[in-house]
């Protein structure tokens, strides 16, 4: 996986942003409980950045945990979705290699589902600029837990056309003075098989695809499923990966 800013790609959720919004998961209680552990805090009364917010999954949750959330977005339809659902909360346009903001801003940084659209010899930088002593870095990822057997055959059927990030970064870390910690929460949502798919469409590799074999490729996965879920519905299995990173000058 090449981690570094893939700007094009990044921005081609735009065109699906609405429909982003309506089908992509939450996060579990779980993660959120974990970040709170991991930064030594709660995030009631947190000042929290949420990075590449798209259209506010994250930055809903954060704030219904109390924290005071600003939200900052680049690309322009994500931005719309997420002044709609959350019309209170600041928004920045801006990305991660290049904060906008001040030294010492924010207790915590997140980057939900965001993070390997930057450069993090660029955005490790900029987030430890941005964070106050003690405040902590925190990147998460839901993926589809594919120790679940027909989550590993939806995806050889659709391979090479997706791909996973890691739940875990550490390794990136390792030219900063930071400490990391990692946690994954097991966790999954009840939805229709057609919800499923709706979802599988708004990932980055399928919205940049030639709209016919997209179609073809999800047809062919919802006669599959169908077979396997015949009252049309589904759990949909997750792995939420999170890792967190401190300035090792915290103390």
């Amino acid at each position: 996986m090449a981690l570094h800013a893939n700007q094009p790609r990044a921005l081609s959720f735009d065109a699906v942003a609405a429909q982003y919004a309506a089908t992509r998961p939450d996060y579990p209680p779980a993660l959120f409980d974990a970040v709170e552990e991991l930064t030594g805090r709660p995030l009631a009364d947190a000042d929290v950045l949420d990075c590449g917010a798209g259209t506010g999954i994250a930055t809903r949750l954060l704030r219904e945990r109390g924290a005071r959330v600003v939200a900052m977005e680049p690309g322009a339809g994500m931005a719309a979705e997420l002044r709609r659902a959350e019309p209170e909360v600041p928004l920045v346009r801006g990305e991660g290699n290049r904060l906008p903001f001040a030294a010492a801003s924010f207790d915590v940084v997140t980057y939900a589902q965001a993070w390997h659209w930057t450069d993090p010899t660029l955005s490790t930088p900029e987030a430890l600029r941005v964070l106050r002593p003690h405040g902590v870095l925190a990147l998460w990822w839901n993926q589809a837990d594919i120790r679940v057997p027909w989550v590993a055959a939806e995806e050889d059927r659709l391979a090479p056309f997706t791909r996973d990030f890691p739940t875990t970064m550490a390794e990136l870390f390792t030219p900063f003075p930071v400490r990391v910690a990692t946690r994954e929460i097991t966790w999954s949502r009840r939805i229709t098989v057609e919800e499923h798919i709706r979802n599988l469409a708004t990932h980055s590799h399928f919205v940049i695809m030639d709209p016919a074999e997209r179609a073809e490729l999800l047809d062919a996965n919802r006669t599959a499923l169908a077979r396997l879920f015949p009252d049309g519905e589904l759990d949909e299995p997750y792995r939420c990966g999170l890792t967190a990173v401190r300035p090792i000058t915290a103390k």
